[in-house]
C-alpha cells in the first residue's frame, strides 16, 4: 500500500541511540533509515559540529507500525528532551509525541482532533478544528 508519512525525532545527546536507525537492518519492519540533521543545516555552513539532535525519515508505504514502540523502548540519555513529530498523508499538521512515564504519549495540540483510522494510518488522522 503506497502512503507517505514523515517523522522527525528531536533528542539531546542521542547520537549513539539513533545511530543504528541510520543504517539498514533486515530485522526491522521498515527498510528506510533516519537521516541525521546536524547544526550545519541551520547555520548554512559546511560540515557541522558532529553534534546532532534531529533525525528525519519519510515512509512511502504503510510499513512503520512498530516505529513508535521501537523509539519508546530506546535508552534515551535525556528522555525529557525527546520529541517526535509525525505527519501522515491525511494529517493537516504534525502531531507531537513525547515520553511521559516511559511511554510515548501524544501531546495535545490546540485546535486539533485525532481520529483513529487503523486501516489507513498508523497514528490516525490529525485534523485542524479551526479550519474554515
Amino acid at each position: 500500500m503506497s502512503r507517505y508519512a514523515e517523522v522527525i525525532v528531536l533528542a539531546r545527546d542521542a547520537e549513539e541511540v539513533m545511530e543504528p536507525l541510520t543504517r539498514p537492518d533486515p530485522e526491522r519492519e521498515w527498510y528506510q533509515c533516519f537521516t541525521p540533521v546536524d547544526d550545519s543545516v541551520f547555520a548554512g555552513t559546511g560540515p557541522g559540529s558532529g553534534i546532532c539532535y534531529a533525525w528525519v525519515i519519510q515512509f512511502v508505504r504503510h510499513n512503520w507500525h512498530m516505529l513508535l514502540d521501537h523509539l519508546q523502548s530506546l535508552p534515551w540519555p535525556d528522555p525529557y528532551s525527546v520529541q517526535i513529530l509525525v505527519r501522515d498523508e491525511e494529517d493537516d499538521c504534525f502531531g507531537l509525541w513525547m515520553l511521559h512515564d516511559g511511554k510515548l504519549t501524544e501531546a495535545p495540540l490546540p485546535h486539533t482532533s485525532r481520529r483513529l483510522a487503523p486501516g489507513i494510518s498508523v497514528t490516525g488522522t490529525l485534523s485542524r478544528t479551526d479550519r474554515h
